[in-house]
């Protein structure tokens, strides 16, 4: 897909995006690296970190590679610290880690809860926490990738559920608490995205038919769908814009019940 954007946009800028090894994550690394940001990737899996970096690398951008688990405050601090040390300042966080997997709720696990909650929510949580001193520094923006799962009710996905209205929760209150530092934060919600880990988990086999009829523009997202919709929202045109809640679906959570009638 060809941007509509400036290529330099955001020259000079530096990014940090969780979950940048793969999906949606990386393709947001990649619009970013190309409109001029260095960009700096964590995730768990240092090998699909530097393929990412790798890629950015070879189409002329720049990026540097942090490993680490959103689980661990300490750890994301440390990442931040080694961002500041290499490319001398941030300007914009993604939080793009994200876990999720179908299973009903009255089956659930206590564990199996709060795994998505700890990566999910308090992840979000963890690594705007470890960002805010450095975001603070020149003002800055960050971007809460969420879901539009909690906008219908969504059988099995009980967890995901909590989890993405407690990141929308949490995006609305950081927004008024860290306006004054300069920090505008948004939350931007993808429907069912194509050629994603997290589509072919959850959507398997004959269910991308189903899926794709529940959608009023009658087609999956791109990667690239969400992540120009994420440059809209750390670039200047948003300059006005805090506590958003931008959905980038096709339509689908307005039409008949969203992803939820999809597993009905």
């Amino acid at each position: 897909m060809s941007s509509p954007y400036r290529h330099d946009l955001l020259q000079d800028q530096v990014a940090w995006i969780t979950g940048g090894g793969s999906g949606i994550g990386e393709g947001i690394a990649l619009q970013l690296a190309k409109h001029g940001a260095a960009v700096a990737l964590t995730g768990r899996k240092e090998a699909s970190l530097q393929r990412v970096a790798t890629r950015i690398a070879d189409e002329g951008g720049r990026a540097s590679v942090h490993p680490a688990d959103v689980r661990d405050p300490q750890g994301l601090e440390d990442v931040v610290s080694a961002i500041t040390e290499r490319w001398g300042r941030l300007d914009i966080l993604i939080n793009g880690a994200a876990g999720n997997f179908l299973c009903p709720a009255h089956s659930l696990s206590p564990n199996g809860f709060s795994s998505v909650i700890d990566i999910d929510l308090k992840g979000t949580f963890h690594a705007c926490k470890a960002a805010f001193p450095a975001l603070s520094e020149r003002g800055g923006s960050i971007v809460n990738i969420s879901a539009t799962l909690q906008l219908t009710g969504t059988p099995l996905q009980v967890h995901a559920v909590s989890a993405k209205a407690g990141i929308d929760a949490l995006t609305r209150t950081l927004a008024v608490e860290w306006g004054g530092a300069g920090i505008r934060i948004n939350a931007l919600a993808p429907g069912p995205i194509d050629g994603t880990p997290g589509m072919d988990k959850l959507a398997p086999g004959d269910m991308r038919d189903r899926v794709v009829r529940s959608i009023p523009l009658q087609r999956l997202g791109t990667v690239d769908d969400v992540a120009l919709a994420v440059l809209f929202l750390v670039g200047p045109a948003s300059a006005w814009t805090t506590g958003s809640f931008l959905v980038v679906d096709g339509g689908q959570w307005l039409s008949s019940g969203g992803l939820g009638a999809v597993f009905q």
